[in-house]
């Protein structure tokens, strides 16, 4: 009975979580056929605002993704008037987004299993006070263009954009700028080639 129950449940939970996060929080706006394997974590500042696009897919849950998740989902607006925007048909297994200003995901982007966003060093850079300082933290805004692929466990630092269709290696750090259509990877990330094939239009 307990097996049956638990199968129920992982199958009407995938809609239920959107229904919850829909009614109790309106900071939080969810699209149409959104699916949520697992409860994400969204986590919204006052006066700040998580945008999540139609059919877009959060994957919490070991047994919806080939890699594995090490941790739920998880996106956070950390100060009044920041954003998140997850644009619509994305797929994001167990990532970690942050923003204090804005960090905007395109359409149809997939964010592979425990990749971090954010755009904010957290702390100050200056040591007096650092842990408790709530000033002095550098912020620049992340922008991630359509159809972008970013592999597992890659690292997105604050100021950065990333180019329609490009690809990110698995376990990059990127801190700079990539353009569009290009395999990026490495620590710094840097552009590796062109994907040097035509796009569909």
């Amino acid at each position: 009975m307990n097996k049956l129950i638990n199968f129920i449940w992982r199958r009407l939970s995938k809609h239920f979580f959107p229904i919850f996060y829909r009614l109790t929080c309106n900071n939080i706006q969810i699209g149409s056929d959104v699916i949520f394997f697992g409860m994400p974590i969204l986590d919204v500042n006052k006066k700040s605002k998580i945008t999540i696009g139609n059919k877009v897919v959060l994957c919490s849950r070991n047994e919806n993704t080939a890699l594995g998740v090490s941790k739920p989902v998880i996106i956070r607006t950390m100060s009044p008037d920041s954003v998140v925007t997850i644009g619509a048909e994305s797929g994001v297994s167990g990532a970690t987004i942050c923003a204090m200003e804005s960090v905007t995901i395109g359409k149809e982007c997939l964010l592979g299993s425990d990749v971090m966003i954010f755009d904010n060093d957290f702390h100050s850079l200056d040591p007096n006070g650092r842990r408790h300082a709530k000033v002095g933290i550098n912020v620049s805004a992340v922008e991630i263009a359509d159809n972008v692929f970013i592999g597992a466990r890659t690292i997105v630092m604050k100021g950065v954009s990333i180019g329609e269709n490009s690809v990110i290696g698995a376990g990059s750090i990127v801190v700079s700028n990539i353009p569009a259509n290009v395999i990026a990877a490495g620590n710094p990330c840097k552009v590796i080639k062109s994907l040097g094939f035509p796009l569909e239009k």
